[in-house]
């Protein structure tokens, strides 16, 4: 069996909202969501976008946007916010 990891971009607008997020716990779950994507890019529960390039995973009322370039082995992570304001 071969392991494939991926390796994780972050977009500077992803950059920019963990660099602001004051609640430790929840910079932790994010973290840690956004690692486990080493391992699996397309895990239980993600979801395909509709109308743009992507899939979305759910962190609570969080969620990670992402691109998986799997001829690079890359995931990059576009975006991450707030459920309400996401998809804006």
């Amino acid at each position: 069996m071969i392991l494939s990891l991926y390796h994780i971009r972050l977009e500077p607008a992803a950059e920019r909202f963990l660099d602001k997020l004051r609640d430790s716990k929840l910079l932790q779950r994010l973290g840690n969501a956004i690692n486990a994507l080493c391992a699996n890019p397309r895990p239980p529960g993600c979801k395909k976008l509709r109308g743009r390039p992507g899939y979305r995973v759910r962190v609570g009322d969080y969620r990670i946007i992402y691109e998986v370039r799997d001829a690079e082995l890359v995931i990059l992570v576009l975006e991450i916010g707030d459920r309400k304001d996401i998809y804006r």
